[in-house]
């Protein structure tokens, strides 16, 4: 089955969203350092893209999380791939995620995090999906809100295909 790829949101809307959020950030933390925990590997773009964003400390840090496989569809089944390398104790934690669709992921994530001791902890997602929730997550940064269509792009994948594009982009079954 071939595939193409419909521009849903250009470089230059997500650029600015970016900077909009790494503003929103700063003035949220100001006077503290911010603990990113990026949700590998979808999340890598945007996490370093907003991290150059904040005007306040950053530290980060990185695990992975799949339940996906090669589908479009999220399975329900969480597995860590990757988990933290630092403790989060007292810090001030914000997951960074490229999508939030189901919750699932999310859900379990930052209850495991928050379970860690963090100072406080937050969500920061690029796209947010509504629509499609099953869990509840409350998102505190939410880049665009997008409707149910399957998105490559900055970061997100279809098979491990088109992260490299700089822009979000719907993917169309031919």
């Amino acid at each position: 089955m071939a595939e193409s790829v419909r521009v849903l949101l250009t470089e230059e809307e997500v650029d600015k969203r970016i900077k909009e959020l790494g503003e929103a950030i700063s003035r949220d933390y100001q006077g503290e350092t911010v603990h990113l925990v990026c949700v590998l590997k979808g999340g890598v773009f945007f996490m370093c893209e907003l991290a150059k964003r904040i005007t306040i400390p950053v530290t980060m840090d990185f695990m992975s999380a799949s339940s996906y496989g090669s589908s479009t569809k999220s399975s329900g089944v969480v597995k860590i791939v990757k988990d933290l390398d630092e403790p989060l104790k007292d810090r001030h934690v914000i997951v960074v995620e490229d999508i939030v669709d189901s919750g699932r992921t999310l859900s379990y994530l930052l209850k495991m995090l928050g379970d860690r001791g963090p100072a406080s902890i937050k969500l920061c997602t690029l796209l947010d999906k509504p629509e499609r929730r099953v869990t509840d997550v409350k998102v505190d940064y939410t880049g665009f809100e997008i409707p149910d269509e399957f998105v490559v792009g900055y970061g997100l994948d279809y098979d491990q295909r088109y992260r490299n594009l700089p822009y979000i982009g719907v993917v169309e079954f031919n």
